[in-house]
């Protein structure tokens, strides 16, 4: 365990301290669009129910890496974090509100994939995603090929129910619309495991003993930021805006605020590394 912190720390280290001969270039930003301008606030729509990435705490409060991102953003669109209005998003939803125009941006676990790029814009990556599976831990399920004609838990509209429609199209599926849904169904037993994205199941896991993740990477897709189709001065803002937290360490500060150490190292290399190959 020392190892794995003390590995944690070192590359957060240097995530911190690799961007900061950046900075000063970083600082100069690209204007801001006229219409997120006249609106006075940003509108960001992040996910409700994925820590470390997004999240409301015990207090009801947002919370989380992405949604820090978020603020960030509109701190320096605006000169204040109060110029944000933040919506909760679901994996079904998340781009019917970004079309809608109910938000201005996704900072949602938002994993880039041919299908999604014909109706939104996408940044460029500023981290990477997998999946996993999450089971009982006497369940028989040892490896991703276990579930084969078995009831798979996945949220509607997600990056794992279309590589299960792909790849295993012989699982049984419930899909559910939200993570905290999900995870009751499988403690329920209705399904006999639960896919999502490692980085969420990660923290599950490491709370409630009576899981574990079967730990097999599949799905594997950079993260990227949303905004509508074909508003090139406005994904520009966005680009710079990672580029600057990058820069500035920031990335490295969200990341010790939001993740317990003794499950950091997998969230720092998503972030620090590159783009594992998996299934």
């Amino acid at each position: 365990m020392t190892r794995i912190l003390s590995r944690s720390l070192t590359a957060l280290a240097a995530l911190a301290i690799g961007g900061l001969a950046g900075t000063a270039q970083a600082q100069t930003m690209p204007p801001l669009p006229e219409a997120i301008k006249s609106a006075g606030l940003l509108k960001a729509g992040v996910r409700c129910d994925q820590p470390p990435y997004g999240y409301k705490d015990e207090t009801g409060k947002f919370a989380g890496v992405e949604t820090d991102m978020a603020i960030q953003i509109a701190t320096w669109a605006f000169g204040s974090a109060d110029k944000i209005e933040l919506t909760c998003v679901t994996a079904e939803n998340r781009i019917p509100q970004l079309n809608g125009k109910k938000v201005d941006i996704l900072i949602a676990t938002l994993g880039i994939t041919p299908e999604r790029a014909r109706v939104v814009d996408f940044s460029k990556p500023y981290r990477w995603g997998g999946s996993d599976i999450l089971v009982a831990k006497d369940s028989p399920i040892k490896k991703l090929d276990d579930v084969a004609g078995k009831t798979v838990i996945m949220l509607k509209g997600s990056t794992q129910a279309k590589w299960f429609e792909d790849n295993m199209p012989k699982v049984e599926s419930l899909r559910l619309n939200t993570a905290s849904d999900s995870l009751q169904a499988l403690k329920q037993g209705r399904g006999d495991a639960y896919t999502h994205d490692a980085a969420t199941l990660v923290v599950i896991a490491a709370k409630d003993p009576t899981l574990r993740l079967v730990g097999e990477s599949f799905a594997v897709s950079d993260a990227a930021v949303g905004v509508r189709k074909n508003d090139a001065e406005w994904l520009a803002y966005v680009d710079a805006s990672l580029d600057r937290m990058k820069a500035e360490g920031l990335y490295a500060k969200w990341i010790a605020k939001w993740i317990p150490e003794e499950i950091r190292p997998f969230y720092v290399d998503a972030f620090t590394k590159p783009k594992p190959t998996a299934r």
